[in-house]
């Protein structure tokens, strides 16, 4: 095992609170059997957290994406518990679950479901206020999904909002009060979140693609 590697495992061991995976027990059906069985071809997980209680998601904006709100004439702000400050918007973690595999081992490495109610990003035009919130995150699927209103009409349900580049991830990394920090993800607007703000901003200038930013994701372990 190469230094690294060890150093990562120490590290995700001694401040991650490590949740085994759970064993089908003999009595089990025959399809929980084969899921165990898939289960146990594959490592365990460096770290795992079964129930997130927080803390963020944050996004630092990319200039592109404020540019070219400017441009269009749409002022960013945030709904509910989000907040946005320093060209960063942040969304607390209300729950779901995450595991971390050492890269190169699992495709995809991290997985899970990761949870943003009460909270949200809000686009505004004279007469027109969009609002994007309830964020899920799965980082198997590299998708955000939301909810969408327009001028408090429910206009989409668990959308998908943007696309997420985990290739650009960082590695594992812990930080203080017992957390873990995931790093480096690039946000981009999905097809459907573009169409949408096309079609009711009346525009065609929302491209498919554009980076919105790069999240940190920081979870409590414990």
């Amino acid at each position: 095992m190469s230094n690294y590697r060890k150093a990562l495992v120490a590290a995700a061991i001694g401040t991650l609170a490590l949740t085994p995976l759970a064993a089908c027990s003999s009595n089990d059906s025959n399809a929980s059997s084969n899921v165990s069985a898939a289960a146990a071809t594959q490592p365990a997980p460096v770290a795992q957290v079964d129930n997130l209680t927080g803390v963020s998601t944050a996004v630092a904006l990319d200039s592109g994406f404020t540019g070219a709100l400017t441009t269009l004439g749409l002022t960013p702000g945030v709904v509910g518990t989000a907040a946005l400050a320093d060209g960063s918007v942040s969304f607390p973690i209300t729950g779901g679950n995450v595991k971390y595999w050492q890269p190169g081992t699992v495709d995809p490495y991290v997985q899970g479901e990761i949870m943003h109610d009460g909270s949200g990003l809000s686009l505004a035009a004279p007469g027109t206020v969009v609002e994007l919130t309830d964020f899920v995150i799965d980082p198997g699927t590299s998708l955000l999904t939301g909810d969408v209103s327009v001028n408090g009409a429910p206009a989409a349900a668990d959308a998908v909002l943007f696309d997420l580049n985990g290739r650009t991830l960082k590695p594992l990394q812990t930080g203080p009060n017992d957390t873990a920090i995931l790093q480096g993800t690039e946000v981009k607007i999905s097809e459907d979140a573009a169409g949408l703000l096309n079609e009711t901003f009346k525009t065609d200038a929302v491209k498919p693609g554009l980076l919105v930013g790069i999240a940190t994701i920081t979870i409590a372990t414990k």
